[in-house]
Protein backbone atom coordinates (compact mmCIF):
# COMPACT_ATOMS: atom_id res chain seq x y z
CA UNK A 1 0.00 0.00 0.00
CA UNK A 2 1.40 3.37 -0.97
CA UNK A 3 1.65 6.21 1.54
CA UNK A 4 1.62 9.78 0.31
CA UNK A 5 2.78 12.22 2.98
CA UNK A 6 0.67 14.91 1.29
CA UNK A 7 -2.32 13.04 2.73
CA UNK A 8 -1.11 13.63 6.27
CA UNK A 9 -2.70 16.51 8.20
CA UNK A 10 -1.55 18.36 11.29
CA UNK A 11 -3.19 18.55 14.66
CA UNK A 12 -1.33 21.43 16.30
CA UNK A 13 1.16 22.25 13.53
CA UNK A 14 4.63 22.94 15.00
CA UNK A 15 6.58 26.10 14.23
CA UNK A 16 9.49 24.16 12.70
CA UNK A 17 9.22 21.02 10.57
CA UNK A 18 10.16 19.58 7.21
CA UNK A 19 8.22 17.07 5.11
CA UNK A 20 9.90 15.41 2.16
CA UNK A 21 8.65 12.53 -0.01
CA UNK A 22 9.73 9.83 2.43
CA UNK A 23 10.96 11.70 5.47
CA UNK A 24 9.55 13.91 8.23
CA UNK A 25 11.43 16.17 10.63
CA UNK A 26 9.82 17.82 13.64
CA UNK A 27 11.54 20.30 15.94
CA UNK A 28 9.78 19.98 19.28
CA UNK A 29 8.66 22.95 21.32
CA UNK A 30 8.94 23.19 25.12
CA UNK A 31 5.96 22.22 27.28
CA UNK A 32 4.25 20.03 24.67
CA UNK A 33 2.82 16.67 25.71
CA UNK A 34 -0.01 14.12 25.51
CA UNK A 35 -1.49 12.76 28.75
CA UNK A 36 -4.93 12.54 30.34
CA UNK A 37 -5.66 12.60 34.08
CA UNK A 38 -4.45 9.27 35.51
CA UNK A 39 -2.20 9.58 38.58
CA UNK A 40 -0.81 13.01 37.70
CA UNK A 41 -4.34 14.48 37.47
CA UNK A 42 -3.30 16.98 34.79
CA UNK A 43 -4.54 17.02 31.20
CA UNK A 44 -1.89 17.75 28.58
CA UNK A 45 -3.08 17.92 25.00
CA UNK A 46 -0.49 20.06 23.23
CA UNK A 47 1.85 17.78 21.24
CA UNK A 48 1.98 18.20 17.45
CA UNK A 49 0.50 15.21 15.63
CA UNK A 50 0.79 14.45 11.90
CA UNK A 51 -1.73 11.86 10.67
CA UNK A 52 -3.54 10.30 7.75
CA UNK A 53 -7.06 8.86 7.68
CA UNK A 54 -8.20 5.37 6.72
CA UNK A 55 -11.22 3.11 6.96
CA UNK A 56 -9.06 0.06 6.25
CA UNK A 57 -9.73 -2.43 9.06
CA UNK A 58 -6.66 -4.64 8.64
CA UNK A 59 -3.23 -3.10 8.06
CA UNK A 60 0.20 -2.40 9.53
CA UNK A 61 1.95 0.98 9.60
CA UNK A 62 5.75 0.86 9.87
CA UNK A 63 8.13 3.70 10.58
CA UNK A 64 11.67 4.37 11.76
CA UNK A 65 12.28 7.08 14.36
CA UNK A 66 15.60 8.80 15.04
CA UNK A 67 16.16 11.14 17.98
CA UNK A 68 19.89 11.73 18.24
CA UNK A 69 19.32 15.14 19.80
CA UNK A 70 16.93 14.11 22.59
CA UNK A 71 18.64 15.08 25.81
CA UNK A 72 16.16 16.30 28.39
CA UNK A 73 13.77 14.46 30.68
CA UNK A 74 10.60 13.31 28.89
CA UNK A 75 11.77 14.23 25.34
CA UNK A 76 9.91 11.74 23.12
CA UNK A 77 8.79 10.83 19.60
CA UNK A 78 7.02 7.90 18.02
CA UNK A 79 3.82 6.57 16.50
CA UNK A 80 0.35 7.76 17.44
CA UNK A 81 -3.32 7.19 16.75
CA UNK A 82 -5.04 10.39 17.88
CA UNK A 83 -8.83 10.22 17.54
CA UNK A 84 -9.64 13.10 19.89
CA UNK A 85 -8.23 14.57 23.10
CA UNK A 86 -9.64 11.77 25.25
CA UNK A 87 -9.11 8.78 22.94
CA UNK A 88 -5.66 8.04 21.56
CA UNK A 89 -2.62 5.80 21.83
CA UNK A 90 1.10 6.33 21.35
CA UNK A 91 4.31 4.29 21.33
CA UNK A 92 7.68 5.94 21.86
CA UNK A 93 10.98 6.23 23.70
CA UNK A 94 11.01 8.82 26.45
CA UNK A 95 14.38 10.18 27.54
CA UNK A 96 15.06 10.08 31.27
CA UNK A 97 18.77 10.75 31.87
CA UNK A 98 22.21 9.95 30.44
CA UNK A 99 21.96 6.36 31.66
CA UNK A 100 18.50 5.13 30.68
CA UNK A 101 15.25 5.85 28.82
CA UNK A 102 11.73 4.44 28.87
CA UNK A 103 10.48 2.45 25.87
CA UNK A 104 6.74 2.32 26.26
CA UNK A 105 3.18 2.95 25.20
CA UNK A 106 0.24 4.96 26.44
CA UNK A 107 -3.37 4.01 25.76
CA UNK A 108 -6.03 6.60 26.51
CA UNK A 109 -9.68 5.57 26.51
CA UNK A 110 -12.51 7.91 27.54
CA UNK A 111 -10.19 10.48 29.07
CA UNK A 112 -7.86 8.29 31.15
CA UNK A 113 -4.31 7.35 30.18
CA UNK A 114 -2.22 4.38 31.20
CA UNK A 115 1.51 3.95 30.71
CA UNK A 116 3.40 0.66 30.22
CA UNK A 117 7.21 0.87 29.99
CA UNK A 118 10.49 -0.96 30.07
CA UNK A 119 13.91 0.57 30.74
CA UNK A 120 16.44 0.71 27.88
CA UNK A 121 19.92 2.18 27.60
CA UNK A 122 20.26 5.91 26.93
CA UNK A 123 22.65 5.20 24.05
CA UNK A 124 19.74 3.96 21.87
CA UNK A 125 18.89 6.79 19.47
CA UNK A 126 16.66 5.09 16.89
CA UNK A 127 13.73 2.69 16.95
CA UNK A 128 11.34 1.13 14.45
CA UNK A 129 7.65 0.78 15.26
CA UNK A 130 4.93 -1.34 13.69
CA UNK A 131 1.36 -0.29 14.43
CA UNK A 132 -1.27 -2.85 13.39
CA UNK A 133 -5.05 -2.80 13.29
CA UNK A 134 -7.61 -5.59 13.41
CA UNK A 135 -11.01 -3.85 13.50
CA UNK A 136 -11.04 -1.91 16.80
CA UNK A 137 -8.16 -3.84 18.37
CA UNK A 138 -4.57 -2.66 17.96
CA UNK A 139 -1.02 -3.87 18.40
CA UNK A 140 2.18 -1.86 18.82
CA UNK A 141 5.54 -3.53 18.19
CA UNK A 142 9.12 -2.25 18.18
CA UNK A 143 12.38 -3.23 16.50
CA UNK A 144 15.98 -2.09 16.62
CA UNK A 145 16.68 -3.20 13.03
CA UNK A 146 13.35 -3.02 11.17
CA UNK A 147 13.37 -6.80 10.72
CA UNK A 148 12.66 -8.52 14.03
CA UNK A 149 9.76 -6.96 15.94
CA UNK A 150 8.74 -7.45 19.55
CA UNK A 151 5.28 -6.87 20.98
CA UNK A 152 4.86 -3.83 23.21
CA UNK A 153 1.12 -3.66 23.62
CA UNK A 154 -2.20 -5.14 22.49
CA UNK A 155 -5.20 -2.98 23.28
CA UNK A 156 -8.81 -2.19 22.48
CA UNK A 157 -9.87 1.34 21.57
CA UNK A 158 -13.45 2.22 22.49
CA UNK A 159 -13.63 4.71 19.60
CA UNK A 160 -11.32 2.70 17.34
CA UNK A 161 -13.89 1.35 14.88
CA UNK A 162 -14.61 2.81 11.45
CA UNK A 163 -12.51 5.71 10.19
CA UNK A 164 -9.36 6.37 12.21
CA UNK A 165 -6.35 8.66 12.02
CA UNK A 166 -2.78 7.59 12.72
CA UNK A 167 0.75 8.82 12.18
CA UNK A 168 3.58 10.37 14.19
CA UNK A 169 4.17 12.81 17.03
CA UNK A 170 7.05 14.42 18.91
CA UNK A 171 7.11 16.57 22.03
CA UNK A 172 9.15 17.96 24.92
CA UNK A 173 7.05 18.23 28.09
CA UNK A 174 9.65 20.28 29.96
CA UNK A 175 11.92 23.18 28.97
CA UNK A 176 13.54 21.45 26.00
CA UNK A 177 13.63 21.07 22.23
CA UNK A 178 15.08 18.48 19.86
CA UNK A 179 14.84 17.23 16.28
CA UNK A 180 12.80 14.06 15.68
CA UNK A 181 13.26 12.31 12.33
CA UNK A 182 10.81 9.81 10.80
CA UNK A 183 11.67 7.69 7.75
CA UNK A 184 11.18 4.29 6.07
CA UNK A 185 7.45 4.92 6.19
CA UNK A 186 5.17 2.23 4.78
CA UNK A 187 1.72 0.72 5.10
CA UNK A 188 1.34 -3.03 4.48
CA UNK A 189 -1.18 -5.79 4.83
CA UNK A 190 -1.73 -6.60 8.49
CA UNK A 191 1.34 -8.27 9.97
CA UNK A 192 -0.54 -8.96 13.22
CA UNK A 193 -2.07 -12.28 12.28
CA UNK A 194 -5.37 -13.70 13.51
CA UNK A 195 -5.11 -15.57 16.79
CA UNK A 196 -4.89 -19.33 16.22
CA UNK A 197 -4.96 -20.52 19.84
CA UNK A 198 -7.87 -20.58 22.29
CA UNK A 199 -11.21 -19.97 20.59
CA UNK A 200 -13.57 -17.20 21.68
CA UNK A 201 -15.97 -18.24 24.46
CA UNK A 202 -19.07 -18.16 22.22
CA UNK A 203 -17.50 -20.85 20.00
CA UNK A 204 -16.79 -23.24 22.87
CA UNK A 205 -19.04 -26.21 23.37
CA UNK A 206 -20.30 -26.93 26.88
Amino acid sequence: MNINLNDFKWIREPKEYKIESKRIEIITEPHTDLWQRTYYHFQNDSAPVLQMETEEKYFSFIIKTEFEESHHRFDQCGIVMYLDSENWLKGSIEYENNEYQHLGSVVTNQGYSDWATTVIDASIKSMWYRFSRRNDDYCIECSTDGIVYHQMRICHMHKGAGKIRFGVYACSPEESSFKAVFSNIEMTECQWKAHDGQQPDENLKS
